[in-house]
């Protein structure tokens, strides 16, 4: 997390584990069928035959190095802020005003766009929360978000799973950051869904009916973001948000 923002509210981090994501994302209201599972290489079939299909989501972890804190802020630095709302969006985007909560953004990216949302269930509380927030702008949209005693209890009892320790301060920033994938449930364009930047990120690629974020050219995608630490940090993995394994 970039210790220079000023965040307004504070959570623990989530460990970047599938059953920890697949329980928040099953609290929150998503359907049972749906689940995140590790993708455990990006170049081996055999490995990524193992991941069902099709994929909904990625959420790359990674860690937040120097090298990706400066190309970020030259990245940013060239975009204009996104001010989208309302029900003709290519994506549904959230702005992250909650420290160490990248993880939650991640799984709120995964689960409102592409063939995802359509597995939120009526009247629960992720889709209350969406009814509320897909007509606001980005900055009403996050204080919704900060004002949701859900979705705040929810990412507490999440948080406090897995088998990494807990920090004892919440304010304490991680050296983690989550980013997430996802198919235009309007056009097919992939985005990459970060709330630190100013908006979604259109990556010029489309995807076909056929293609999901496992195909070569999401995939390559990742690979970019591997390649730019030039070995010098390696430390990253990546989760697919998948049907569940029946």
């Amino acid at each position: 997390m970039s210790a220079t923002t000023a965040y307004r509210k504070h959570y623990l981090p989530l460990e970047s584990n599938p059953e920890v994501f697949t329980q928040l994302i099953h609290k929150l209201g998503v359907s049972q069928d749906l689940s995140f599972e590790d993708v455990y290489s990006l170049d081996d079939p055999s490995l990524l035959s193992l991941v069902p299909r099709p994929v909904f989501a990625l959420i790359l972890v990674f860690p937040t190095s120097e090298v990706y804190e400066q190309q970020k802020a030259a990245s940013e630095a060239k975009r204009e802020t996104y001010d989208g709302s309302g029900k003709d969006e290519d994506v549904v985007w959230f702005r992250q005003t909650i420290n160490n909560a990248c993880g939650l953004y991640g799984i709120l990216h995964a689960v409102c766009n592409g063939g995802a949302k359509d597995f939120i269930k009526p009247d629960s509380a992720l889709a209350k929360i969406m009814d509320v927030c897909i007509p606001l702008a980005p900055e009403e949209r996050a204080q919704q978000l900060e004002a949701s005693d859900d979705l705040e209890k929810a990412h507490h009892s999440a948080a406090t799973q897995g088998d990494s320790s807990v920090p004892a301060n919440a304010e304490d920033d991680v050296d983690f950051h989550y980013v997430c994938f996802v198919k235009s449930h309007k056009t097919g364009h992939l985005y990459e869904m970060d709330g630190r930047c100013k908006g979604p990120i259109d990556r010029g690629m489309l995807l076909s009916r056929d293609e999901d974020l496992l195909d070569e050219n999401s995939l390559n995608i990742i690979r970019e973001y591997i390649q730019r630490e030039n070995g010098g940090n390696l430390n990253f993995s990546l989760m697919a948000l998948v049907k569940s394994w029946e």
